[in-house]
């Protein structure tokens, strides 16, 4: 009398073993992708279910700064990065920072802004990893995640990341990286020519 309601049951098993299968083919593909080399890729199955919020969420803080509205402030040391709305507040997200030897300091503008941006890795990177593509097209598994806003004329941008797992760590290559989920919205709160403060 039960026995469609265990059918059912023992084919979703199936389904679910299956996929359990599949996660080492997509971690090796993940590491493909992971060119700062530093952190495992995604499970498959987090890619499956969409899990991308970040460990570190964004929020509203008091932030008493002279800086005005617009501003972004990151603290490399914290590994936040502060947007400044003013009245004392500022947007606080959680981000990943320069790996020993890759951490800087300074004042840039935004100098751009891409949607889905394609990355082309520079030729010092490239350099340190041959195995790298010379292009790659903007996408879900593009190193730059959903949105980039660059820094001046530098190599350095603040971007998304298919790695939310890499947030609050110092993994990158000098850029720094938020979820897509924040960074989506960062790009929609920040024009092209802002101020970033970068503090070592």
């Amino acid at each position: 009398m039960h026995l469609p309601v265990v059918t059912r049951v023992l084919r979703l098993i199936t389904v679910m073993l299956s996929l359990v299968a599949l996660t080492p083919v997509a971690d090796a593909q993940r590491r493909a992708a992971n060119f700062d080399e530093t952190v495992p890729g995604s499970s498959g199955l987090s890619r499956l279910f969409g899990a991308s919020s970040s460990p570190i969420p964004r929020e509203t803080v008091s932030y008493p700064v002279n800086h005005r509205p617009g501003t972004i402030v990151i603290n490399t040391r914290e590994r936040r990065l502060y947007l400044v709305i003013g009245n004392g507040q500022a947007l606080r997200y959680g981000i990943g920072v320069g790996r020993d030897g890759f951490a800087w300091s300074g004042v840039k503008h935004v100098s751009a802004k891409r949607e889905w941006p394609g990355w082309t890795p520079p030729s010092q990177m490239l350099r340190r990893r041959p195995d790298l593509p010379h292009h790659m097209a903007g996408g879900p598994d593009n190193p730059l995640g959903a949105r980039a806003l660059y820094l001046g004329s530098s190599l350095y941008r603040i971007h998304g990341s298919n790695e939310p797992e890499t947030i609050g760590q110092a993994v990158s290559s000098g850029c720094f990286r938020l979820t897509n989920e924040d960074v989506i919205d960062l790009y929609g709160r920040v024009p092209v020519g802002a101020t970033v403060i970068v503090q070592h």
